[in-house]
């Protein structure tokens, strides 16, 4: 029994020594990235090996490009559609939290996630899309790690950067291109809402955008002059 005990005990600690060593391996990779771009998130890493099955010669298409370079429209259009209270929360928006359970028990099912733009890239970073408590509670690790060594500005330009917008598609460049052939800084009010809406399921509705995605997109330019940006 003494055996037994100690086994367990030394295993404990190792578990508990691994997951501070991943929580450090974290923080050194968020300190880094507080002033240098990302070269490859965990999301891009999925989606250039689902790429890569189908067309050995796929590549991702991903260029970044710093703040002031990106549209005004689409930082407004963006925090308009994902995330209104952008700047004022630290992390988490409580009440659209509590709006999406309500709305998913009522529908019996995950129809709404009440993410924050920094919850979105934290996952992006570092997670994968799949759905599960254990990862729903990284994710909030890496949401305060982030809130707290980033000023808000750094957390919208690398988010706008690395967000997926289409099969193989991250970031505001590349689908500027895709989709306007423009550069992230050319693009318009229109254009910009559209891109936004779109980030919910890019993959999708690169494909599909119907009738509804557009009058939605039409609700968010709207709704973009009341954007706060950091």
């Amino acid at each position: 029994m003494k055996t037994f005990w100690h086994w367990t005990r030394r295993a404990l600690l190792a578990l508990v020594l691994l997951l501070i060593a991943y929580q450090l391996w974290l923080l050194g990779h968020i300190l880094w990235w507080k002033w240098a771009p990302p070269s490859e998130t965990s999301f891009m890493g999925l989606r250039r090996e689902e790429l890569l099955a189908r067309n050995p010669a796929a590549q991702l298409q991903y260029h970044w490009v710093p703040y002031e370079k990106i549209s005004v429209h689409l930082k407004r259009a963006v925090i308009a559609a994902e995330d209104d209270k952008f700047v004022d929360h630290e992390g988490f928006d409580w009440d659209g939290i509590q709006k999406a359970i309500e709305k998913n028990q009522k529908k019996g099912k995950a129809v709404a996630g009440g993410s924050t733009i920094s919850q979105q890239l934290a996952k992006n970073l570092f997670l994968s899309p799949s759905r599960s408590y254990l990862r729903k509670a990284e994710e909030a690790v890496i949401t305060v790690m982030i809130e707290n060594l980033w000023d808000k500005q750094r957390i919208l330009e690398v988010y706008l950067n690395v967000v997926e917008w289409g099969d193989g598609l991250f970031g505001c460049e590349a689908a500027a291109q895709r989709y306007y052939r423009v550069s992230a800084a050319q693009l318009g009010p229109a254009q910009a809402a559209r891109l936004a809406v779109m980030l919910p399921n890019p993959r999708k509705y690169e494909k599909t955008y119907g009738p509804r995605l557009a009058a939605h997109a039409v609700r968010i330019q709207g709704r973009m002059q009341y954007s706060e940006l950091p």
